[in-house]
């Protein structure tokens, strides 16, 4: 008789796997149960050292204006209109408006420095930008230590301009680069290639002190720009006008002249000023509501990081604790 050969059932792998799995996930739910007490602890100590944090911060507001560099094109059409109040320039209209900026050109001077040195002195922004460190009754600031500072920093740095012969900074009296980088901090620049538009956004703790210094931006841009523009033209013009005097050819003489006008028309747009380089499509207003700090995020924020954070503790001190307790060699060793 023939024994008959029965083969074994397959076994599956996966399914001890999946037992394991289904082991360590509830001993890891359980791990986490246990320590649900640390957990809860860490999550409403965190959180509410955010909420109670982001209460003492200083309310932050945005006020924005949006530019648009004149183009070639309006330039010209501006200078047509303007060509026509004066009837011996009239015949030159068709000339485009010579000395029209880049968008490239304007985003550099708003982020220049004489730009930011010209805002500040003339406006006189450095009580304004470091309340604390300014005395409003006495019209002065304050001084720490009579003169002298406790800062191994800046003693260093005093003794190092010293010896250079450069002028010894008082400490606690900010001056104008300490100013030009706090402008550096609260204002932005912003370019959108796509829509050929110059966005300024002012952060400060004032909102109409915000939309002032934006406005600041306007002003300080548009004045530097027409200037700059007329001395281009003066010293042009001055040398075409030595030009016109050493040269007999008439046809010469008559492109020269017509470079001169061209340069007076310059002149003419940079003294009336308005949309002289650019135009303000959205003009800096003072913000009705706060743009930072965002309470509600920071707290959500917190709740989810603390929470995973106290999970983390509960799982590794576990950890440490099955480490502690788990056998050594020499022990199993009968």
């Amino acid at each position: 008789m023939t024994d008959k050969i029965v083969n074994p059932e397959p076994v599956d792998p996966n399914r001890f796997q999946s037992e394991e799995d289904e082991i360590d996930l509830i001993e890891l739910a359980r791990t986490i149960w246990k320590g649900k007490k640390l957990i809860v602890g860490i999550v409403v100590l965190f959180t509410l050292a955010t909420a109670v944090a982001s209460l003492f911060m200083t309310n932050i507001y945005t006020s924005k204006a949006v530019l648009k560099p004149v183009s070639q094109k309006d330039g010209a059409g501006r200078l047509s209109s303007l060509a026509s109040q004066f009837g011996g320039l009239a015949g030159l209209a068709g000339i485009a408006m010579p000395g029209t900026a880049s968008s490239t050109e304007v985003v550099n001077l708003l982020k220049s420095n004489i730009l930011k040195k010209k805002i500040i002195e003339k406006y006189a922004l450095l009580p304004v930008l470091f309340p604390e460190q300014w005395d409003e009754e006495k019209k002065q600031w304050k001084k720490d230590n009579g003169g002298f500072s406790l800062n191994p920093l800046a003693f260093v740095s005093n003794l190092t301009a010293a010896r250079q012969g450069a002028p010894r900074k008082d400490p606690g009296v900010p001056d104008v680069w300490d100013g030009i980088r706090e402008l550096d901090a609260i204002a932005t620049v912003n370019y959108n290639l796509k829509e050929d538009v110059i966005t300024i956004a002012v952060n400060f703790r004032d909102p109409d002190m915000a939309a002032q210094i934006a406005n600041y931006f306007i002003i300080a841009l548009n004045d530097h720009m027409s200037e700059e523009a007329k001395r281009i033209a003066g010293v042009n013009k001055a040398y075409l006008e030595k030009q016109l005097q050493e040269t007999q050819d008439s046809l010469v003489r008559q492109k020269i002249y017509n470079l001169i006008a061209e340069k007076i028309e310059t002149m003419m747009m940079a003294e009336v000023k308005e949309n002289f380089a650019f135009k303000i499509l959205d003009p800096p207003m003072a913000p009705d509501k706060k743009s930072k700090p965002k309470r509600a995020v920071m707290v959500i924020v917190a709740f989810m990081v603390s929470a995973f954070f106290a999970v983390f503790v509960v799982l590794f001190r576990e950890y440490l604790k099955n480490i502690k307790n788990r056998p050594t060699g020499g022990q199993n060793a009968v």
